[in-house]
């Protein structure tokens, strides 16, 4: 997949496009986001990645688009584990309701361009060393173990160290002075609540994005889908907060269809690599029963999560993990 310099280019100004076109027609006045706008906007945001993967189809191929697929649909799928920690941020922080999707604008932003770093570091090792996909998935059999078991545990919201370095070397208020990130305090310019909690809902991020990359890797080698995945599928997290705010306590079962892809992922990238690597003669998964197990495994999550608590009365944020 041979992507040239215009087109990464092209890619990255329409991606600063729509975050400045959210900023002007959403956030313009900073407003409570309800569940139909933001249900109106999860239909804009996978629009605009089913468009990209019909350019990516008409461009470089039925193959690419169906790796771009499922990649999108898994990257989405791990990233709502992230809404519950974000929930926590933002209950620990106190953010005011109509805040708050400026703070997950922001904070987006600042995990895309981490996560950029880490996927041109895959990448790099991928290109240069063809036993990475050993490494890759042994840490995503590892990661699944750890994500089937954590189900139970709380989040710490003061665990980014990130942000209590900063804190702890700046000065910071402990009031919000509307979506300003600065403040003045006793004449002295100071950080709002606002800078902390979204450097926290950004660098936060980085922690699932060492689980989620490397699974997008083993759907797709190519550093431009897995930047765009990551992408589209981030970009769409913001509203599906809001669209899914005080219904994840019904997805029980979450973790354990989370474990089962990444433990999936973790079994495809063992044996690609034994197929590139060695004389073995070994299987190798191919991309469309990938987006159907990937399909199938969220579809059952979600029906028997919703069964098991359909008489709970549950609209409380359970333990994240």
């Amino acid at each position: 997949m041979d992507v040239p310099a215009w087109l990464w280019g092209a890619t990255i100004v329409g991606l600063v496009g729509v975050i400045c076109l959210d900023l002007v027609i959403v956030d313009r006045h900073p407003h409570a986001f309800g569940p139909k706008q933001a249900a109106r906007w999860v239909v804009v945001y996978v629009t605009l990645a089913l468009l990209f993967a019909a350019f990516v189809a008409w461009y470089f191929g039925t193959t690419y688009a169906g790796q771009f697929v499922a990649g999108y649909l898994m990257e989405y799928s791990l990233s709502v584990d992230n809404l519950f920690v974000f929930m926590v941020i933002m209950t620990s922080f106190a953010v005011p309701a109509e805040l708050q999707h400026r703070v997950l604008l922001v904070g987006v932003v600042i995990a895309l361009a981490l996560r950029a770093v880490l996927i041109v570091l895959g990448a790099t090792l991928i290109e240069r060393f063809a036993g990475t996909f050993f490494l890759f998935g042994a840490f995503l059999l590892f990661t699944a173990w750890q994500v089937w078991r954590s189900g139970d545990e709380e989040p710490d919201p003061e665990g980014n160290g990130f942000v209590r370095w900063v804190g702890s070397r700046l000065p910071t208020s402990p009031h919000y002075d509307g979506s300003r990130l600065t403040t003045l305090v006793a004449g002295r310019r100071a950080l709002t609540p606002m800078a902390l909690v979204m450097l926290a809902i950004g660098t936060t991020d980085l922690l699932f994005a060492l689980d989620s990359i490397p699974a997008v890797f083993g759907i797709t080698s190519e550093a431009y889908l897995v930047f765009t995945v990551n992408a589209f599928a981030l970009m769409g997290l913001r509203q599906l907060y809001f669209l899914l705010q005080g219904l994840l306590g019904r997805l029980a079962y979450l973790n354990r269809g989370l474990a089962v892809i990444l433990a999936f992922i973790g079994v495809k990238l063992l044996l690609e690599a034994l197929h590139a690597t060695t004389d073995f003669h070994v299987p190798v998964i191919p991309i469309w029963f990938s987006l159907v197990f990937i399909v199938g495994v969220l579809a059952v999550t979600t029906a028997v999560s919703v069964y098991a608590t359909r008489n709970d009365g549950r609209t409380d944020t359970p333990a994240a993990s």
